[in-house]
């Protein structure tokens, strides 16, 4: 696991435990879950893509904890006074810099991070392993309701796969999703016809500005089959967040491709909202994992509201 040059900036200072990083999500080759020993994650700490051609990906950061020491007393973010810790990260900026890219034969730049070298110090981790779900409670990072919530719904979710009794397990589906979380299935497909351009609206909406999450139906109106629209997915994690409201913290224009390391152009900007993240509650094969990937959102998904108070994604 990487330690990267963005990450020099915490050394110092003191964070909370956000969740045991024992597990996370593949990215990169799609496999499903991968298990960590021996990281968590700390606070909302995210790469700002410094040292990494500016990328906007804003991915939570990995840390060992034999990078750690525990303590107790001063406040979160409080920097301890030391100026030997200052000449040490300013010292291992350059260092860790030169190790954050290379250049192709061609001369394109190839990134190298944390999310792209995941599968380097993760292994398979098999979503049939209780030992994981175990371990999600146990370290605290969700709880016991949370955990049995989402198992159960996956488990009746994946009986619309048996040969009979599709529609009796849409509807036990829906029922059961509404009685446990409270709000209707989250589920559902694009109406574009496959081959038909998805249609695309221009808010030109800025950091600090107050949107709503379009309805679920009025996103579906928008996306193809494989419900997307111009390339970017939406799925069961974002459309949870549907009817809420959020302000605007970022307009992503370029990412790492983690898979090949090259830096992705963005012609029509994505949306990033406020704490507006994955959970882990709906994703097949890497249920309750702990990572909180990023949302993107396209600006037909979302409306201008006169400002008001956020919604708390909970």
């Amino acid at each position: 696991m990487p330690f990267m040059p963005e990450m020099l900036v915490h050394a110092g200072k003191r964070f909370q435990i956000s969740a045991v990083a024992h597990k996370t999500c593949d990215t990169v080759n799609k496999t499903g879950g991968r298990a960590v020993k021996d990281a968590v994650h700390l606070a909302d700490l995210r790469c700002d893509g410094s040292a990494h051609g500016g990328c906007r990906a804003a991915c939570l950061l990995f840390w060992k904890t034999a990078w750690l020491q525990p303590v107790s007393g001063q406040h979160e973010g409080t920097r301890l006074p030391s100026n030997a810790t200052d000449r040490t990260a300013q010292e291992g900026v350059g260092a860790l810099t030169s190790n954050a890219s290379s250049k192709r034969a061609d001369g394109a730049i190839l990134y190298r991070c944390q999310a792209t070298t995941l599968p380097e110090w993760s292994t398979p981790l098999h979503w049939w392993d209780a030992r994981q779900y175990r371990r999600d409670v146990r370290s605290g990072n969700v709880t016991a309701r949370r955990a049995f919530t989402t198992l159960i719904l996956a488990s009746i979710f994946n009986i619309r796969r048996l040969p009979r009794g599709y529609r009796f397990a849409c509807w036990l589906y829906e029922r059961a999703h509404l009685w446990l979380r409270g709000f209707p299935d989250p589920h559902g497909t694009g109406k574009i016809p496959q081959g038909r351009q998805t249609p695309d609206a221009r808010l030109d909406l800025t950091i600090g500005e107050l949107v709503e999450i379009k309805s679920r139906d009025e996103i579906f109106e928008t996306v193809n089959f494989h419900n997307r629209n111009r390339g970017l997915q939406i799925d069961e994690e974002m459309t949870r967040y549907c009817g809420g409201r959020f302000r605007v913290v970022s307009r992503v224009t370029r990412i790492i491709n983690e898979r090949t390391g090259e830096m992705m152009h963005f012609n029509n900007p994505c949306i990033v909202l406020d704490n507006v993240n994955c959970l882990g509650e709906y994703s097949a094969r890497r249920l309750l994992c702990p990572r909180r990937i990023t949302a993107y959102w396209r600006e037909i998904w979302l409306k201008r509201v006169e400002d008001g108070p956020a919604a708390d994604p909970g």
